[in-house]
C-alpha cells in the first residue's frame, strides 16, 4: 500500500513544536504526501469534525511529543483515536511517534499505546534533517495491510507483551496518612493522584470502599464520570489489601487492543494472561486450555485453579474502564459470568470464590447495555458512586495549595465556575499557585481556547462532533434543562457533561461547561 495522507499532531502553541512540525510537513508535502497539521485555529463543530476525519481517513499518524504535547487532553484523544481506528483497519494509521527534547515518561493513556513502539527523538536544530530521514524510513517499512491470522492457541502462546521488570510497590500506609498543611511541594496534574500524593481528597466513599474491602465483599461497584477519581480510589483501595496481606492485580480495559477483544476466548485468554504476570502465577493460561471445553469454563477453570487455589491469600481484583466491554458482543456473557461467581460465594462460603473481591470502576448505566439485569454484576454487591467535590474540599485543597484563592467569595465563585469537578479543582489551584496568577485573571479566560482549560475544552468539542445527534440533545440541555430521553440524559451524565437527577431536570456540569459549550454549539457552528 503507498502511503499518501500523513497527519502530524503536535502543541503548535509551543514555538519549538510548531518549527519541528513546519520542517516535517514541508518536507513531506515535497515527496508527494498530503499532510494535514491542525493549527489550533478556534474551535467550533467543523474544526472538531475536521480534525476527526483526518485522523481516521490517514494512512499515517505522526505525533510530535514534547512534555507539554505529552500532557495534552486533546492531543492524547487524537492518538486514542488513531490507535483505536489502526485496531479496527488491521494497522491503518501507522504510528511514527518522536519525542521533542524530553524522554518521558509517557503519561497514559499514551504510554500503554505507544510503549511497544520504539520511538524517534529529537534533542536540538541540528537533529531536524535525521528525524525526518528516520521517519520516512519508518514509512518505507510500514508492511501491507493484512487480515488478523487466527489464533492458534498452544503451549506458551502470549497474547499480550511480556511485562518489564516491575518495582515492588511502595508502601504507603493509609492508616496512618493525615490531612497535610499547605502550601506544599507542587506536583504534575493529570491521571491518577499517586499514593503517597498530599493532595489527594479523600471523601465519604473512600470510607466507604475501605469498608467494603475490609470485609473483603464479593462485587464492590464504584460509578463515577471521567476525572473524577476513579482510578485514583482503585489504586488505594488495592494498596490498602496489600496492607492486609492480600493478593492484588488491576486490569484497565483501556490498554486492551482490538485483537484482545476481538472475540471471547481471545479476551479470557489476555484477562488471564495479565493476571498470571501481575501474580506470579508460572502456569500461562494457554498452557492448561483445552478446546473442548468452552471458552468460559476454560477461563473460570484457569481463575479458581491456577490462581486461587494456589496464591493462599484473598485476591482483590482491581477492573478499571469496565464500560469499554459494554460494546463489546460477549460483554453480557463476561458479566454473567462474573455474576456466578457472586452467587457460588453466596451458596458455598467454602467456595474459592470466596477468597476473590471483584473491584469494578465504570461510567455508563449498565442498564442500557445488558438486557438481563439478573445476569448482570451490576445490581448486586456494594454500589458506591463518586460525587464531585464540595465546598469543604475545595477549601481544603485551596490551604494545601497556599490560599491562590482570597477569601470565602473567591472559594465560592471557584467551586461555581468549576462545579467541584476534580481534575478541573485541582488543575485550577495549581496553575493560579505556580502561575501566581489571580482568581479574576484566570476566570475571565477560562472558557477560552486559549486559556486554562482550553486543552480540556477542545477535547470535549471533538468527542462531541462524533456524535451530532447527542451534540443536539446537549443544545436542549443547554436551553431548556431537559433531555428528549433517558437513554441520552444517562449517557451525557456518564461522559461528565451533565448533573442532574432525571431527564426531566438536568444542566451542564458547571458553568465552565455551560459557557464553552453554549458559545460553540448554540451557533451550530
Amino acid at each position: 500500500m503507498n502511503m499518501k495522507r500523513v497527519v502530524i499532531v503536535s502543541k503548535s502553541g509551543e514555538s519549538r513544536d510548531r518549527h519541528v512540525a513546519e520542517a516535517l510537513e514541508k518536507q513531506l508535502q515535497s515527496s508527494g504526501y498530503v499532510v494535514y497539521r491542525d493549527l489550533d485555529a478556534e474551535s467550533n463543530m467543523i474544526w472538531a469534525k475536521g480534525v476527526m476525519d483526518q485522523i481516521q481517513q490517514a494512512d499515517v499518524i505522526i505525533p510530535l511529543l514534547s512534555q507539554a504535547a505529552a500532557n495534552s487532553e486533546h492531543l492524547a484523544y487524537q492518538i486514542e483515536t488513531a490507535h483505536d481506528t489502526a485496531q479496527r483497519h488491521h494497522g491503518r494509521p501507522a504510528l511514527i511517534p518522536c519525542l521533542l527534547g524530553w524522554t518521558g515518561p509517557l503519561p497514559e493513556p499514551l504510554g500503554g499505546i505507544l510503549s511497544p513502539i520504539k520511538l524517534l527523538l529529537w534533542e536540538e536544530e541540528a537533529d531536524t534533517a535525521k528525524l525526518i530521514e528516520g521517519i520516512q524510513e519508518r514509512m518505507d517499512r510500514l508492511p501491507q495491510t493484512a487480515q488478523n491470522a487466527e489464533i492458534q492457541i498452544k503451549p506458551g502462546l502470549r497474547l499480550l507483551p511480556k511485562p518489564a521488570l516491575r518495582p515492588k510497590p511502595v508502601r504507603v500506609n493509609l492508616e496512618a496518612m493525615q490531612a497535610p498543611k499547605g502550601p506544599l511541594p507542587l506536583e504534575p496534574i493529570g491521571g491518577a493522584v499517586p499514593l503517597h500524593s498530599d493532595f489527594y481528597m479523600q471523601r465519604e466513599v473512600d470510607r466507604e470502599f475501605k469498608e467494603a474491602l475490609m470485609r473483603y465483599d464479593s462485587i464492590v461497584l464504584v460509578k463515577g464520570p471521567r476525572q473524577i477519581g476513579k482510578t485514583s480510589l482503585l489504586a488505594r483501595g488495592l494498596q490498602l489489601g496489600r496492607e492486609r496481606g492480600a493478593k492484588v492485580a488491576l486490569t484497565d480495559f483501556q490498554k486492551f487492543n482490538a485483537c484482545h477483544l476481538e472475540n471471547v476466548q481471545s479476551f479470557y485468554l489476555s484477562l488471564a494472561e495479565s493476571l498470571a504476570d501481575q501474580l506470579d502465577i508460572d502456569v500461562l493460561p494457554a498452557d492448561v486450555w483445552d478446546d473442548r471445553r468452552g471458552p468460559n469454563v476454560n477461563f473460570e477453570r484457569y481463575i479458581r485453579r491456577e490462581i486461587l487455589d494456589k496464591i493462599h491469600a484473598p485476591l482483590i481484583w482491581g477492573l478499571d474502564e469496565v464500560d469499554r466491554l459494554f460494546t463489546c458482543e460477549f460483554g453480557s456473557e463476561v458479566f454473567g459470568l462474573f455474576r456466578s461467581w457472586h452467587n457460588e460465594r453466596a451458596l458455598d462460603p467454602e467456595s474459592p470464590w470466596a477468597g476473590l473481591t471483584l473491584c469494578i470502576a465504570y461510567a455508563t448505566e449498565a442498564h442500557l447495555f445488558i438486557s438481563d439485569m439478573n445476569q448482570s454484576p451490576f445490581n448486586v454487591g456494594t454500589r458506591l458512586r463518586l460525587d464531585d467535590f464540595d465546598q469543604t474540599h475545595v477549601e481544603e485543597l485551596n490551604e494545601r495549595y497556599g490560599r491562590p484563592l482570597s477569601g470565602s467569595q473567591e472559594t465560592h465563585d471557584f467551586q461555581k465556575l468549576l462545579g467541584g469537578h476534580p481534575y478541573l479543582v485541582r488543575r485550577g489551584l495549581h496553575e493560579m499557585a505556580s502561575r501566581r496568577i489571580s482568581f479574576e485573571v484566570m476566570a475571565s479566560t477560562a472558557d477560552k481556547d486559549d486559556g486554562l482549560f482550553g486543552d480540556h475544552l477542545r477535547r470535549i468539542l471533538v468527542v462531541l462532533a462524533r456524535d451530532p445527534a447527542l451534540s443536539q440533545v446537549l443544545v436542549g440541555v443547554l436551553n431548556t434543562g431537559k433531555c428528549p430521553d433517558p437513554e441520552s440524559f444517562y449517557r451525557l451524565r456518564s461522559a461528565g457533561l451533565i448533573q442532574g437527577t432525571s431527564e426531566l431536570e438536568c444542566e451542564p456540569r458547571c458553568d465552565l461547561y455551560r459557557r464553552f459549550l453554549k458559545r460553540h454549539l448554540d451557533q451550530g457552528s
